[in-house]
């Protein structure tokens, strides 16, 4: 099973704090390192530590830059720092195609690499709408500067090393009032932040803490990572990490990053489902074959059509879909295009799933995919239908033989490897 991450936003989000909470968790600092050197971009240097907030014990990650360290400070921080030697480019402007070039100089993997530019994709377009001007116009100021570079990079390094398959985003926490930004006095949320949030459907809280708590590039990390999925009704948690924020509010201004784990007990996607279901009295043989074949394509546990007379009586068909919630609007796209249906009725149900995997085994006419299931300390076999079909092609044996002689040969590799374990 994939590493599940859960982002917890209550405190808002930023880019410097998704970094601070991912290493915290346990992502690899000098793997972090190597591939921001292999960027060939300076004029910063990155700073690790930790510093309390409101009490609680966080990852303090920052990226300083050394133009603005020689003007501002004048001294060192006291904390281990990471050196890049080139100087006087913080302050320059980048376009998307400038900030892609610079993402496709990095050492890592291509999927590294398409999660830092689609993050910056989602800032440009929400850049492009809230100025008036065409994305590849948009110049990044605030965003665009070395240390959101460096921020955005790290954040898709760092998932990657910790090997993040899933992650649950939770609603975001903003603030109130007004920020001083590149364009002047600007509302909280920001233009680009705000655009951010509606663009790609994630739920905002407004505290009644004054400033900004969700930065444009903490909104879009959240879009990019956004996978539509709440919490699990009960979890475990094997793995906390906290990114510190750098500002001051009544509650703590802090990232939580939790690697979570469902709990057994919990109603779980598995067994939480939707059914979805359309009476269809004008629609051919071919069209409803076609849009069965559609909805099995497109993630649906099951799709069935049961014969009904409507009115008049009308022979029909009423189509019925099983689905998890996330891919809801999917199925009835694919109903309602591809069908003459108008309506869809949907409600939640749940479903007993028995705990299973699948094995492949050896038999005496060849290698057969098997079902295991199991339930209430009891095992069930059953071959799946692929298998047995390629074996009685290829062996010109009858489907009943085949069948059973695969279920006997399962279960007992089965048995041995349960004895064996014992």
């Amino acid at each position: 099973m994939g590493k599940t991450l859960y982002l917890e936003c209550y405190s808002g989000i930023s880019g410097d704090m998704t970094v601070g909470a991912l290493l915290d968790l346990g992502a690899d600092q000098e793997v972090l390192e190597r591939a921001l050197e292999s960027l060939g971009v300076g004029g910063y240097h990155l700073h690790f530590g930790r510093k309390l907030k409101c009490g609680i014990d966080a990852y303090d990650f920052d990226v300083h830059l050394e133009a603005e360290d020689e003007h501002e400070h004048g001294h060192g921080h006291g904390h281990e720092h990471s050196h890049n030697h080139e100087h006087g480019h913080a302050h320059v402007h980048r376009n998307i195609h400038d900030i892609f070039e610079i993402i496709d100089c990095l050492d890592s993997n291509q999927k590294v690499k398409n999660l830092s530019k689609e993050i910056f994709e989602i800032v440009a377009r929400a850049e492009s709408k809230a100025h008036g001007i065409p994305v590849e116009e948009v110049h990044f100021h605030e965003v665009g500067a070395i240390d959101s570079i460096v921020d955005i990079l790290s954040v898709a390094i760092c998932l990657d090393n910790l090997g993040i398959e899933e992650v649950i985003v939770s609603p975001l926490a903003e603030g109130r009032g007004y920020v001083h930004c590149q364009h002047g006095v600007m509302p909280v949320p920001v233009p680009a932040t705000a655009h951010i949030v509606a663009n790609h459907e994630l739920e905002l809280k407004f505290t009644d803490n004054e400033g900004e708590m969700v930065t444009p590039t903490g909104a879009a990390i959240a879009a990019a990572l956004h996978q539509g999925k709440n919490l699990p009704g009960q979890y475990k948690i094997k793995k906390i990490g906290i990114g510190a924020g750098n500002k001051e509010f009544k509650n703590a201004n802090i990232l939580r990053a939790m690697l979570i784990e469902p709990s057994e007990k919990d109603i779980s996607e598995e067994t939480a489902m939707w059914k979805l279901e359309s009476n269809i009295d004008d629609c051919s043989g071919e069209v409803l074959g076609f849009t069965m074949e559609r909805l099995l394509e497109a993630g649906a546990a099951d799709a069935w059509y049961t014969p009904i007379f409507m009115k008049k009586n009308r022979p029909a068909y009423m189509i019925q879909v099983l689905c998890q919630e996330d891919i809801i609007e999917c199925m009835e796209d694919i109903i309602l295009t591809q069908t003459t249906a108008i309506g869809i009725r949907k409600y939640p149900v749940t479903r007993t799933v028995m705990e299973r995997r699948q094995e492949r085994i050896q038999t005496l006419y060849g290698e057969a995919l098997v079902k295991i299931c199991t339930h209430k300390g009891k095992t069930y076999c059953y071959p799946e239908y692929e298998s047995i079909a390629s074996i009685c092609t290829n062996k010109e044996l009858d489907f009943g033989f085949v069948y059973h002689m695969v279920m006997e040969e399962s279960m007992k590799q089965f048995l041995e490897y349960e004895r064996n374990e014992e």
